[in-house]
């Protein structure tokens, strides 16, 4: 199906990694230690924008006046990821895409997770022996929705832009995948994968 492209890349929450449940359990810890409002369809909303961003984004909205630095949240918010992933984390679907294409073409995964936190993801579902770079929001200077995410990857990879596939759950991210001149494969549309994130709430 993908055969024409010369490098996959994905974004992990949600998209190869079936991870809503582990970050919706670690949001909602995160933002009740601040005293942050938990805003569902807000959270949803920006599914993909990094942790940091998402923070500064919340305190100003709601104007929180919260004691702790971005940093010191995120950290909070990462520690939390880090304990309960063993609990939450698993492949997706598109796993069988990944071994279809393992070995026939690069593969990396472009994310607004953290990069040492992405491995660790990936590391626990089985998936890091299946990909070739990792790029989290810590090793771009505009993370998405800007494209820089997802052209490191293909930079890393050693790819032209053009002759890369991205696939993603979210609109910042497939926003982010045009803005690089990549084809974005919405996984939900295509492959019927749900990002079981802040849905009920």
């Amino acid at each position: 199906m993908y055969d024409d492209y010369a490098a996959l890349i994905f974004d992990m929450d949600g998209t190869l990694v079936d991870s809503g449940q582990l970050h919706e359990f670690s949001w909602t810890a995160t933002l009740n230690r601040y005293g942050i409002p938990i805003d569902g369809p807000l959270m949803r909303s920006l599914a993909g924008v990094p942790t940091k961003d998402t923070l500064e984004i919340l305190v100003k909205k709601f104007d929180c006046q919260v004691e702790a630095s971005a940093d010191q949240m995120n950290e909070f918010k990462e520690q939390c990821v880090r304990d309960n992933m063993h609990r939450f984390v698993r492949a997706t679907a598109l796993i069988d895409v990944v071994k279809k294409y393992h070995g026939q073409k690069p593969m990396a995964i472009g994310t607004g997770a953290n990069t040492a936190e992405a491995i660790l993801v990936l590391k626990q579902c089985g998936l890091d022996s299946y990909i070739d770079v990792v790029v989290g929001a810590d090793r771009v200077v505009n993370p998405k929705p800007a494209p820089g995410t997802f052209l490191r990857c293909a930079e890393l990879l050693g790819v032209d832009a053009a002759q890369c596939v991205v696939f993603e759950d979210s609109k910042l991210g497939l926003q982010a995948a045009a803005s690089a001149g990549m084809v974005g494969i919405d996984v939900l549309l295509i492959h019927n994968i749900s990002n079981d994130y802040f849905q009920s709430k």
